[in-house]
């Protein structure tokens, strides 16, 4: 798959290659978590139902990103009484994160006067208002992920009104073109916003608005309401608990090297069409959408600490963005949306925006 600037998203290419190739027996039953029986002695399943979107339209659409990036020549900057660093990025027009990291700067950035900094060079753009990480990279036609590298961005990955990101090379002014939303279709392409795909780690690092610096993010509620489009969702501090299986049903791929050069970023589960699917530690949904288009139906939940867990191909939908969750609880039903080529659940755990192999982490039968 290819970015708007010319690189390869790798990862993208093979786990696309990945979901059309079909599934590898693994032979795992997870058992530690065991389906709901009726008085009948079945496994109850709800209702079948169309795949589900979930909210309209993804929050990064909300609020588009004029390219109002300056120039900044790189220079040194002499640290005068009272100087912070957030000051000295307004006077140069360079970031504060940027010159931290030029200068080998950590928190809580103690200066001194007299203290000579370098100030990058480079292009940056000013976050406004209800600003997302990945509309900005829409705007320059840039990879979201090259961003957070170059700035040394953090979960909870709320961008400030006023912060100023260092672009990468090739970032373009030109105006960004309509994002494509078409409906995903097994054996199309990954879905894009502009020339740009958007995949998980976009999600999780690009997809919480821009507010003001010292605003209060509203605490995450267990109940299932729609939370605005301008409001970022509120992130776990730290993650101390166990995750649990999300469903059972035999493994049929695993994480890692899958052959013929294709990597599994996660395993897949099979499961009946409309069989739930639960969360898998407490935490707050941060996505439930299916603008991933080879996942589909996709969950997306922050336990804090740097952890996310993905749930994909959902069939239906049961919570949104925002809401707090508990291990155990239901999300959704599993079904063959996005490029399942079989109804199943593919589930991934994250630490520190790098995938990890689930089975370390989840109880053995």
């Amino acid at each position: 798959m290819v970015w708007g600037h010319g690189k390869i998203d790798t990862r993208f290419a093979l786990l696309a290659a990945l979901g059309l190739a079909g599934c590898i027996p693994g032979g795992m039953t997870p058992t530690s978590m065991e389906p709901e029986i009726t008085e009948a002695g079945q496994p109850a399943a709800p209702p079948l139902a169309e795949p589900v979107a979930g909210s309209d339209a993804p929050v990064w659409e909300s609020r588009s990103v004029a390219p109002n990036a300056a120039d900044v020549i790189g220079t040194t900057y002499t640290v005068q009484p009272g100087d912070t660093l957030r000051g000295i990025g307004n006077r140069t027009g360079a970031g504060s994160e940027a010159i931290a990291a030029a200068n080998g700067l950590t928190a809580p950035y103690i200066l001194r006067p007299g203290q000579q900094l370098t100030i990058p060079g480079g292009r940056y753009h000013m976050v406004a208002s209800g600003e997302t990480g990945i509309a900005i990279a829409q705007a320059y036609k840039v990879a979201w992920s090259d961003i957070v590298a170059l700035n040394g961005l953090e979960e909870p990955y709320i961008l400030r009104i006023g912060q100023r990101l260092k672009l990468p090379a090739g970032a373009q002014l030109a105006a960004a073109a309509p994002a494509a939303r078409a409906p995903a279709k097994p054996g199309t392409q990954p879905s894009r916003i502009g020339a740009l795909v958007v995949n998980i780690d976009d999600v999780v690092t690009g997809s919480q608005p821009a507010i003001a610096e010292g605003t209060a993010v509203p605490p995450a509620k267990p109940a299932r309401a729609p939370v605005a489009a301008s409001v970022p969702v509120d992130v776990p501090k730290g993650f101390s608990g166990k995750f649990v299986w999300p469903l059972s049903g035999s493994l049929l791929t695993r994480y890692g090297p899958v052959g013929k050069g294709q990597i599994s970023n996660g395993i897949d589960i099979s499961a009946t069409r409309g069989q739930p699917f639960r969360a898998a530690a407490d935490g707050v949904v941060s996505y439930a959408g299916s603008e991933v288009a080879i996942y589909g139906g996709l969950i997306l939940i922050s336990h804090g600490g740097g952890w996310v867990s993905a749930y994909g191909h959902a069939e239906r939908i049961d919570v949104t963005r925002g809401q707090a969750v508990k291990a155990g609880q239901v999300l959704g039903a599993a079904g063959q949306s996005g490029f399942a080529e079989t109804p199943k659940l593919h589930f991934e755990l994250r630490k520190d925006r790098k995938p990890v192999d689930p089975l370390q982490y989840l109880p053995r039968g």
